[in-house]
């Protein structure tokens, strides 16, 4: 696009957490990337700046009519000092799949992908080094045209923050309990499920809060037309392995095209594990765990990476899974996906990319 990435530096630093201070999206470094778009111009205007609140008319659309879209991915700090990110790319597609559902206009991925590596290098010390910690990035779109309604913004802001995090859940590498829910729905094919916009999530808000007051971490989600057919928890996709075989829902339209997720499946048919890709109900799962072969359930997803499900809640019946414990699929591939994320094991697949 041949735009130049202006660099402002903070002059008035942030303390940073102590280590065992860092949670999931609590503490952000002290600058941010913004770039801005007007139609007829395009984007213009790349800038890493202090991070700092964004100014925004009260009748930006995004406060009404939800344009908005995002990404979650990491850096890593390996032993030997290196700082690897893990299939940007892959995120910086995803979330031009994104804009194109919600009517935004296209990122150059190649202007993104480099904006990162100055915004992450010039925050580098925010990156923590102990495992289990990463740096977090949150890549995102928003509609800043002030004007009221039902049309496609003419103005946006495209925006990186980035926060030093530790584990997404509590429980650590532990596994998590899950309720699946029959009463609400958060998306359907056809509508915007399998895009990265807030709409989606705050569409799961009243079942997580409803399952969370239940003791469970999690909510696993149903079809929305049939509500059988299972599609993804909260913030995850999800595997079950099934006698010798590992299955996974197939992408409908309403499901996530997740990156941890298609690494999984590439990680395992690379170890000769089977893979289905298909769509699986609640009933099959349930007499899967009756009849024995239910061995392991666990999530995916940049956050947690690998979560591992000891338990199911199905209309009050309590699937225990693998004793509670973390099976060893799940296990293997949390050791061999944080393994390459952080440097420690060859990456066979040409995944990470280093930041210099």
């Amino acid at each position: 696009m041949g735009l130049t990435i202006v660099v402002e530096r903070t002059t008035a630093h942030k303390a940073k957490p102590a280590i065992d201070q860092l949670s999931f999206g609590k503490y952000f470094t002290d600058h941010m990337f913004i770039m801005d778009y007007d139609a007829g111009k395009g984007w213009h205007h790349p800038r890493i700046v202090p991070y700092q609140p964004i100014l925004l008319d009260p009748a930006a659309k995004v406060f009404h009519y939800g344009q908005t879209v995002f990404e979650g991915m990491k850096a890593y700090r390996t032993p030997k000092g290196q700082i690897l990110m893990f299939r940007p790319y892959k995120n910086l597609q995803r979330l031009n799949r994104s804009n194109a559902r919600l009517s935004i206009p296209s990122l150059d991925e190649g202007l993104v992908m480099e904006a990162l590596r100055q915004l992450i290098k010039v925050d580098e010390d925010w990156i923590p080094a102990e495992q289990g910690t990463s740096l977090y990035i949150r890549p995102f779109v928003i509609a800043t045209q002030a004007t009221l309604g039902v049309s496609p913004s003419e103005q946006y802001h495209f925006i990186i923050i980035l926060s030093p995090v530790g584990s997404y859940y509590e429980e650590g590498i532990n596994p998590v309990s899950i309720y699946v829910e029959s009463e609400y729905v958060r998306a359907v094919t056809g509508g915007v499920g399998n895009a990265k916009t807030g709409g989606n999530y705050a569409a799961g808000l009243k079942a997580q809060q409803e399952a969370t007051d239940k003791g469970y971490s999690q909510v696993l989600w149903l079809d929305g037309v049939h509500r059988k057919y299972i599609e993804e928890v909260g913030s995850m996709n999800v595997f079950f392995k099934v006698g010798d075989k590992v299955i996974t829902p197939a992408l409908n339209g309403s499901i996530l095209d997740g990156v941890t997720r298609d690494s999984v499946i590439r990680l395992l048919k690379h170890w000769d594990i089977e893979v289905e890709e298909r769509a699986i109900s609640i009933d099959e799962l349930v007499e899967a765990y009756r009849s024995g072969l239910l061995q392991e359930a666990f999530g995916t997803g940049t956050a947690a990476v690998i979560s591992p499900i000891g338990e199911l809640n199905w209309q009050g019946d309590k699937l225990t899974l693998n004793e509670g414990r973390t099976g060893p699929v799940a296990a293997k591939l949390y050791d061999f996906m944080t393994g390459i994320q952080r440097g420690a094991i060859e990456d066979p697949f040409g995944w990470v990319v280093e930041i210099k």
